[in-house]
């Protein structure tokens, strides 16, 4: 971005900030089971920033954790058993060495949400690769798969405006790139792009136009069903 449009970014950024509502991380219980198949369960642990905690929905029925061991559970015709370690605000940084012990062992798949807010920091590159691979490793130790997502499309958010918008999408693509490389390096580990939510409309946004609501969460757990069954077929066969 041309350094001339810097202070228009730092004075839409101020703004956003103070019109944005702040939303409360989901309520009810960080873990449970959906569905009563046959067969051993699976398991999944989601870890990460405010969208793994739910910003944007009253409970976690209503988040991507849920949804997703729903998709799971359907496609599979097994029991899903979910558990997610979320907090609003976190870094990268915090997960790694705050959140990550609190997420379970001997997981099928693991998965990490991250990027708005090391985004908003304006952490490096280089800053983001070294923590996404020490959690990528430490994720790899839990689970038998590990999925990074990739940070929000930035420009397809209601809330912020359009140079704000395209400032943080360049940002953004830096880390992603640092994403890539650092799930190439790592076996079990894969990296979803934002890209497969697009587009995007209102209804996919809870009441603040930068989290997710309930239908961009569930359309969210939806593609990373897809990459799952795509990925890892063995991994979520049908019962029997």
């Amino acid at each position: 971005m041309n350094p001339l449009w810097l202070p228009v970014v730092a004075a839409q950024g101020l703004w956003v900030r103070s019109k944005t509502e702040r939303m409360p991380p989901a309520a009810g219980p960080t873990e449970g089971s959906v569905g009563d198949g046959s067969g051993p369960p699976v398991r999944i642990g989601v870890l990460g920033e405010s969208t793994a905690a739910g910003c944007g929905v009253g409970t976690h029925e209503e988040g991507f954790p849920v949804f997703l061991a729903r998709e799971l559970a359907a496609r599979t015709g097994r029991t899903v058993e979910w558990q997610v370690v979320g907090e609003n605000g976190a870094t990268l940084r915090h997960i790694r060495h705050r959140l990550m012990a609190g997420l379970g062992e001997q997981l099928d798949v693991a998965l990490l949400l991250a990027g708005v807010n090391d985004v908003l920091a304006r952490r490096t590159p280089r800053e983001w690769g070294d923590d996404l691979g020490a959690i990528v490793d430490g994720l790899a130790g839990r689970a038998q798969h590990v999925v990074v997502t990739g940070t929000p499309p930035f420009g397809s958010l209601p809330s912020p405006p359009r140079v704000l918008a395209g400032y943080l999408a360049e940002q953004a693509a830096g880390l992603d790139e640092a994403s890539r490389r650092v799930c190439a390096e790592q076996r079990q580990a894969t990296w979803i792009g934002s890209e497969v939510l697009l587009p995007t409309g209102p209804e996919f946004f809870a009441r603040d136009g930068f989290h997710p609501g309930a239908t961009g969460y569930r359309r969210w757990a939806e593609a990373v069903a897809d990459h799952l069954a795509e990925r890892r077929g063995d991994l979520l066969a049908p019962a029997g």
